[in-house]
């Protein structure tokens, strides 16, 4: 018979705690949507002087969701519709919305970082060290290598952005990063190079800040092979032949410099 008891007294226990978890989760709800919205906080994680996006950007990203947020209950607010159309914009890579216990509604930004300006007849985009491709901004210009000419990446239309879709085009792409990356990572040759350049048969061409000569380097690829050629031209060659005396040196080929006038 106790033991009884005890079963019956566990359940009327278990029973009135549940009853009291509902209650405060019905008031926490209640509370919830009583809530309404107190403002906008927009934040720039690792901004890294990047101005691509701004805040009064994204305040207007938001309005386009919500319309006006301030005063509107928090659980109207589309928190999941908010990140998905400020996402969408080419220059972030993504963002957080989320609101706190006073109804401010935080938005939370990570914008693109360009490593390379490509500029084309057919428009100007930037590349992040991912290989993903946006347009040029109205808002801001970032201080990058530019490469120009005949860029091999075909794309859809000036608004594009993303990654190209063909595998070879991918491919030259990273070439290009590891090269601009490669320069950076070398001070001589990232003060050398002024200028890189595409020509009609997809050749990479740089022009250096010093001299006529402008060196055939071919493919992004074997970056320290092709740059202690250039290196050796400068060593053994400009010495005996003097500096411009040619106009072209290609450094593409395996085991030779071939010069031109």
């Amino acid at each position: 018979m106790k033991t009884a008891w005890k079963y019956v007294a566990a359940a009327i226990i278990v029973t009135v705690i549940l009853s009291l978890m509902v209650a405060l989760d019905v008031r926490s709800s209640n509370v919830r949507s009583e809530r309404t919205c107190s403002g906008i906080k927009v934040e720039f994680a690792d901004q890294k002087g990047l101005d691509f996006v701004t805040e009064k950007d994204v305040r207007k990203y938001v309005d386009e969701v919500c319309g006006t947020c301030s005063g509107k209950r928090v659980e109207e607010l589309d928190l999941a519709g908010i990140e998905a159309h400020v996402d969408g914009k080419s220059a972030v890579k993504k963002s957080e919305v989320y609101v706190t216990k006073d109804g401010v509604l935080h938005v939370m930004i990570s914008q693109r970082e360009p490593v390379v300006r490509f500029s084309t007849p057919s428009g100007g985009w930037y590349s992040d060290e991912d290989g993903y491709l946006f347009p040029l901004q109205k808002n801001y210009t970032s201080r990058v290598p530019i490469v120009d000419g005949n860029v091999p990446v075909r794309l859809p239309g000036k608004d594009f952005s993303g990654v190209p879709s063909k595998a070879a085009e991918r491919m030259w792409l990273q070439g290009i990063i590891g090269m601009v990356d490669y320069l950076s990572t070398h001070r001589q040759w990232n003060e050398a190079v002024t200028q890189i350049h595409v020509d009609g048969r997809g050749r990479i061409i740089l022009v250096p800040r010093r001299g006529k000569e402008k060196f055939i380097f071919g493919r992004p690829e074997d970056m320290e092979r092709k740059f202690a050629k250039i290196e050796d031209y400068y060593r053994y060659i400009v010495p005996e032949k003097g500096e411009g005396y040619y106009s072209t040196v290609n450094v593409s080929y395996d085991g030779q410099i071939v010069c031109r006038k």
